[in-house]
């Protein structure tokens, strides 16, 4: 998927995967992974403000703003979780468990 040196701490980067677009946050050293849409209206999740403090994302086009750990829905308009997936690190390599 990407090396570890491609996303450090506080940054983010999109990928795509088995017919998924993802971003994978390094929120303070943990890596995480969202499915870049919003479960509002389907839009890009990923382009919006996100905090490395609380590790959420707040989708840029209504406001609803997501777990990152979890894709649970934390502000309407949204109330469905966005899906996550499982990251590991090997070698220096990270990759997500898509199921």
């Amino acid at each position: 998927m990407a090396g570890l040196e491609e996303v450090p701490p506080g940054t983010m980067k999109i990928v795509e995967r088995e017919s998924l677009r993802l971003g994978v946050f390094n929120c303070g050293g943990e890596l995480l992974a969202i499915e870049d849409r919003c479960t509002h209206d389907d839009g890009p999740l990923c382009d919006g403000f996100w905090d490395t403090a609380t590790c959420t994302i707040e989708c840029p086009r209504h406001g609803a703003s997501f777990d990152l750990r979890t894709g649970r829905a934390l502000t309407l308009p949204a109330f469905l979780p966005a899906r996550t997936f499982p990251v590991r690190v090997e070698g220096g390599v990270i990759s997500i468990e898509i199921d």
